[in-house]
Order: C-alpha cells, then structure tokens, then sequence
C-alpha cells in the first residue's frame, strides 16, 4: 500500500487551486454585448509561478513517525492586454497595456484586422463574379 506524503498532498492541493483560477475564461473574457450591437471581448495575460519543498526530520529509530516540515506556494498574476471590438463584422484590437515592444506583438496585434482585409476582398470579389455571371451576354 502507498504510504501519503504530506508534502505531494499540499502540492496537489495547490496546483487545483490554481487551476480554478487560470481557465480559458480568465484569458480571453466573456463577451460583452452593448446596446448599440458592439461586443467587446477582454484578452488578458496570466502569469503564474508555483514551488515547494520538505524535509523529513527526526531520529532512524522511529521510522514509523510522521515528522516532516514542509511548505507549497503559488502565486498567479492576471494582466489586462487589450479589447477585441466587433462591430458589423469587422474586428479591431483596442490595447489597454504599453504598446507593442516587438515584432511578434505587432504581428499579433495586427491578425484581427488582416484578417478582415482578406474576407473583405474575397467576398467584394465573389459579388463581382456573381454581378459578370447574372448580367445579359449582350453585355459583353
């Protein structure tokens, strides 16, 4: 039979604790809907650090006893970054921290809206294909 150690047991204990507190919810936010049809979405950064550490201690004598120190922690941070605002079909990014430092945060600022560039030109390009298709051949 597995003998419990105290130490893994408030290790367990601590990373579920962290857990209910860092979900995909506490990264990107729930929608908000605003009266005017504007859904904001909240993106935020998580950071979280967890450590222990135990000893046992006593005489060889009483192997038996129980005598072990032993201390867990952990610690999360949640950092707001910024707003996803939807409105009438196109996504743009409001930040709410510093601005982008690097390359690759601007990079990813930048994908909501590109995105939307493409969709905008396939669908405008679609229309027109559709418009040629529907018109009369003397047209041509």
């Amino acid at each position: 039979m597995e003998q419990k150690n105290p130490l893994s047991e408030m290790m367990q204990e601590s990373m579920a604790k962290v857990r209910e507190m860092v979900d995909t919810n506490t990264i990107v936010g729930q929608p908000i809907q605003t009266p005017d049809g504007v859904t904001l979405i909240p993106i935020s950064r998580v950071s979280f650090g967890f450590g222990g550490g135990g000893a046992a201690f006593g005489s060889k004598k009483n192997e038996d006893a129980n005598n072990m120190g032993a201390g867990v922690g952990s610690g999360v941070r949640i950092e707001p970054v910024a707003f996803l605002i939807v409105k009438d079909g196109i996504t743009r990014v409001m930040p709410v921290a510093v601005p982008a430092m690097n390359t690759v945060d601007r990079v990813v600022e930048m994908v909501p809206e590109v995105m939307d560039r493409v969709a905008t030109f396939i669908n405008d390009r679609q229309k027109k294909k559709e418009e040629a298709g529907q018109m009369p051949e003397e047209a041509f």
